[in-house]
């Protein structure tokens, strides 16, 4: 039997269930198992009792009460004809396509729209079930640091190697990392510049679980600024969460009547443009400047994926006219 231990949840595995949190840290504990430990209350979040379905923030502890050695082992299947590979050649190649930088300790991709973090309901392929093709000659495998939205598209950073994802994961949790989105929202936000301040909570509807505002949440505060405009039909907008709530910059464009094109979920239908405008979200994550674990920062950008390249260029949009509107605040 292992002794109680405590685990603080990464950056990499904000938003996640327990009970997938449990799965990929004890694959062989059992889910009937685990909802027996959680009844009895062996397991807390917080010092809390939890629920499997739960989500869990970064930086919560969770108590993991002794466990038997067969928790920690893999569950293995069983064998039944030819065996497939763990990764295909296809999955290996598209990740490696999308490193924007690598070194010894640090990987940055530039994650496509559509391709989820971490797997979900109905979720096959995603990027942390892609990683084992970013490991190249290195013994341990890569890990996330952190998370982008589904159909949130932008640099993702990954640390090749245990303590690099530590010191990465923390930068992001004591928020000294700078983060600028790109982002077509529409109509004409004014003042052209300003900072968002709504508090945000997490809440469960029919359709699954949304973020609101609520004047009892959680801080949420979000920098904006007008790059270009199309008349009043829409706006590129530069972004910097300046804390990092789930769905922050999302939910503070709608918030303010300029909701993200394409993000049904919080804008409804006024987040749809006539015309040949994609209805795919547009929502980028540009630039990432972050504490790097040799010493000094890093910064990477990534290039906009297809359709808001696409959405740009109608618009005759061009992504070399921008000029940092951030710099003066001291970034």
């Amino acid at each position: 039997m292992s002794r109680v231990q405590h685990l603080e949840v990464t950056a990499g595995e904000a938003d996640q269930r327990l009970d997938k949190w449990f799965k990929s840290h004890f694959p062989g504990l059992s889910h009937g198992q685990l909802e027996k430990l959680l009844r009895k209350g062996e397991i807390r979040v917080d010092k809390k009792r939890a629920k499997s379905k739960d989500r869990l923030e970064a930086g919560q502890i969770v108590r993991v009460p002794p466990l038997s050695e067969d928790a920690f082992k893999p569950v293995q299947a069983k064998k039944s004809g030819p065996q497939e590979k763990v990764l295909s050649d296809r999955d290996i190649a598209e990740i490696r396509q999308m490193i924007l930088h690598m070194d010894d300790d640090v990987i940055i991709l530039n994650k496509p729209a559509g391709l989820p973090v971490q797997g979900g309901s109905g979720q096959r392929r995603h990027i942390d079930g892609m990683l084992d093709g970013l490991q190249f000659n290195y013994d341990e495998r890569p890990k996330l640091t952190h998370r982008l939205d589904k159909d949130t598209s932008g640099v993702l950073v990954i640390g090749r190697t245990r303590q690099a994802a530590k010191h990465l994961t923390e930068a992001f949790k004591k928020r000294t990392t700078r983060k600028i989105y790109w982002a077509l929202v529409t109509g004409l936000p004014r003042p052209a510049q300003a900072t968002i301040s709504y508090n945000l909570s997490k809440v469960p509807t029919p359709a699954g679980e949304k973020v609101i505002v609520d004047r009892d949440g959680q801080t949420a505060v979000s920098d904006y600024s007008v790059v270009f405009n199309a008349g009043m039909k829409a706006s590129w907008l530069a972004l910097k969460p300046l804390t990092g709530r789930t769905h922050q910059l999302r939910v503070h464009c709608a918030a303010i009547g300029h909701p993200i094109v394409g993000d049904g979920k919080y804008g409804g239908s006024d987040a749809f443009l006539e015309g040949a405008v994609s209805k795919n979200m547009h929502l980028h994550a540009r630039e990432i400047t972050i504490s790097h674990p040799k010493g000094g920062d890093l910064t990477v950008q990534a290039p906009l994926g297809q359709h808001m390249a696409a959405t740009w260029k109608l618009l005759d949009f061009h992504e070399n006219d921008y000029e940092d509107p951030f710099e003066e605040q001291g970034w």
